[in-house]
C-alpha cells in the first residue's frame, strides 16, 4: 500500500502486544484515558517530539523524524536519531539527510518505565529500524530503548528472530484492524496499570464470559 491512509501506527504494535484489547480500544474505538504512567510518559515525550537537533563533532541527534514501511505498511515519529561519523572520507551513505562520509544510525526509543521481559518495546523499537533501513537504504545492526523511570539504556540486536516476530506481530495487527472488532477481555494483574481499566472493565466482563460460555456448554451437553 502506498496510501498514507492505508499504513498503521508503529505505536500500535507495543499496545497489541501488550494487550490487543488494550489497543483495539485505543485505536478502534478511540477510547483514551491517562493515568499517572502515561501523563509522565508524556511529559517525557515532549522533548523529544518536538524535533530538536543537536549537532557535535562526528556526531548528531535528530527528533521527530517521520518514517515509514511500505513492507509493514505501517508509519509513525521517530523519538531520536543518533548518528555518527564513521569515515569522513568515505562515499555519502546518508546524503539523503545532508551529511558526507560514512556514517552509523542508530535510533532510540524513550519509555517511562523499565525494561520487560516481553518483546513489546523491542518490537515497536525493529519496527522503526525497518522503516529507517528501507528510506535510508542502510543496514542497521543495533538499536536502544531508554528507560526513564531506571534511567538506563538497553541496547537491543535487530536479529532475524526479532525481525521475523515484528513482521508477524504487524501482520496480525492489520487483520486486527480488518476486523475492525474489540477482542474479549483476559483479566491478569497487569490489567490494574492500565490507563483504560475502568473502560475495559476486565474482571467484569471475563467473569460475564466465562459464565456465558458455561452456559452455552451445559445446553449443548446432551441429558444423562
Amino acid at each position: 500500500m502506498s496510501n498514507d491512509d492505508d499504513s498503521l501506527p508503529i505505536s500500535a504494535l507495543q499496545h497489541f502486544l501488550f494487550c490487543p484489547r488494550q489497543c483495539a480500544l485505543i485505536y478502534l474505538e478511540r477510547q483514551w484515558e491517562e493515568n499517572v504512567l502515561t501523563a509522565r510518559g508524556r511529559l517525557e515525550h515532549e522533548r523529544v517530539d518536538s524535533g530538536y537537533k543537536e549537532f557535535r563533532r562526528g556526531k548528531r541527534q535528530l527528533s521527530g523524524l517521520y518514517i515509514r514501511s511500505e513492507s509493514l505498511q505501517m508509519q509513525g515519529r521517530l523519538d531520536v536519531l543518533e548518528l555518527e561519523l564513521l569515515n569522513a572520507r568515505a562515499p555519502d551513505n546518508l546524503s539523503v539527510l545532508g551529511l558526507k562520509g560514512e556514517w552509523s544510525a542508530c535510533p532510540v526509543e524513550f519509555k517511562h518505565g523499565e525494561s520487560k521481559q516481553n518483546d513489546c518495546d523491542r518490537v515497536q523499537l525493529c519496527a522503526q529500524v525497518i522503516c529507517l533501513e528501507e528510506q535510508l537504504a542502510i543496514s542497521i545492526e543495533t538499536a536502544s530503548l531508554f528507560y526513564q523511570k531506571i534511567r538506563r539504556r538497553e541496547e537491543v540486536a535487530m536479529d532475524d528472530a526479532l525481525r521475523a516476530k515484528t513482521r508477524q506481530t504487524a501482520g496480525a495487527l492489520h487483520e486486527l484492524f480488518q476486523a475492525g472488532k474489540t477482542p474479549s477481555p483476559a483479566y491478569s494483574t497487569r490489567c490494574r496499570s492500565c490507563s483504560l481499566f475502568e473502560i475495559c472493565l476486565p474482571q467484569k466482563l471475563s467473569k460475564n464470559n466465562a459464565r456465558y460460555r458455561t452456559m452455552i456448554f451445559n445446553a449443548q451437553e446432551p441429558a444423562s
